[in-house]
């Protein structure tokens, strides 16, 4: 483990990652929360809204945004969640890994892929959080420099679970 801990290791309640879990099935079980095609309720009051891979590029153009004009080549998030009251769209990427490899590399994209999202809502008040939920293999400590540098450039880490808290909803516990 990373001397102090960082991330989802230190978080009691959250939503439990393992290995390409689906966002919108792991809200399903949790009480209180629903989903409706993409949308996500929390007691029966819209809250949020699912924009995996493609999705995204749908709700670009409710904003009446080219892509194309903005960045060179789309962007396909593993999971991201837009949350209605503080309007801030969480780019959530995934990495399990059980021995190294190329996601090594991959960690240290984060700044340039959140810039890209910036790049892509720009002008329109929502705010861009970029966050990796990795599995335990990361905890070792040849990880300790790619995860420093992921929160220096203003990005995040979680160790298989998600906070409620980094999301800003509401915890049903």
């Amino acid at each position: 483990m990373i001397e102090g801990g960082k991330g989802g290791a230190n978080t009691l309640t959250g939503l439990k990652f393992e290995k390409r879990a689906d966002l919108r099935e792991l809200f399903r079980k949790v009480e209180g929360y629903t989903t409706k095609g993409n949308d996500l309720l929390y007691k029966e009051t819209f809250v949020a809204k699912f924009l995996k891979k493609g999705d995204l590029y749908k709700f670009l153009k409710t904003y009446k945004i080219n892509w194309e004009a903005r960045i060179s080549k789309r962007l396909l998030p593993d999971e991201a969640i837009f949350i209605l009251a503080n309007k801030t769209l969480f780019v959530i990427e995934m990495k399990f890994q059980k021995v190294s490899g190329s996601v090594d590399e991959k960690l240290q994209t984060c700044d340039f892929k959140k810039k890209q999202y910036q790049k892509l809502f720009l002008g329109t008040g929502i705010k861009i959080e970029y966050c990796y939920i990795l599995s335990k293999w990361f905890m070792h400590k040849s990880y300790k420099d790619t995860l420093n540098y992921i929160e220096s450039v203003g990005c995040k880490y979680f160790f298989e679970t998600l906070p409620f808290e980094y999301l800003e909803l509401s915890n049903p516990n």
